[in-house]
């Protein structure tokens, strides 16, 4: 979407002698600065989530008078953070978020400015 809506400062960047080169790595780090961005904002989330589920449904149950752990005979619901499994997600998120980069910034690259530009 951002090379989409980017287009015509693409265009421009060209005629004024960008590479193919230098577009594919401005939006490779734009992506990858994302990537990060959500990858670490996910992985505290996922990881405050984990250890304060049980207490976040209780809170619901009471605030609503809900009870949804009665037909499960658990009064809770456990969960287990192992550091290993967030190491390995969080890894794998910033690698497929950096792998997700590389054909949108090579498109970037092999925009026409001419043709850009005639029906901007």
């Amino acid at each position: 979407m951002l090379v989409t809506d980017k287009k015509a400062d693409i265009a421009i960047l060209k005629t004024f002698g960008a590479s193919p080169r230098l577009i594919t790595q401005v939006f490779m780090v734009q992506g990858v600065v994302i990537g990060v961005i959500g990858t670490i904002a996910g992985t505290i989330l996922g990881v405050i989530f984990a250890l304060t589920v049980s207490d976040i449904l209780g809170f619901i149950n009471q605030v609503f008078n809900l009870n949804l752990f009665d037909a499960y005979f658990v009064n809770y619901l456990p969960s287990e953070l192992r550091v290993l499994d967030v190491v390995l997600i969080t890894g794998a998120s910033f690698v497929l978020s950096f792998l997700a980069t590389i054909y949108p910034a090579r498109r970037a690259a092999k925009i026409q400015p001419a043709q850009t530009l005639r029906y901007e």
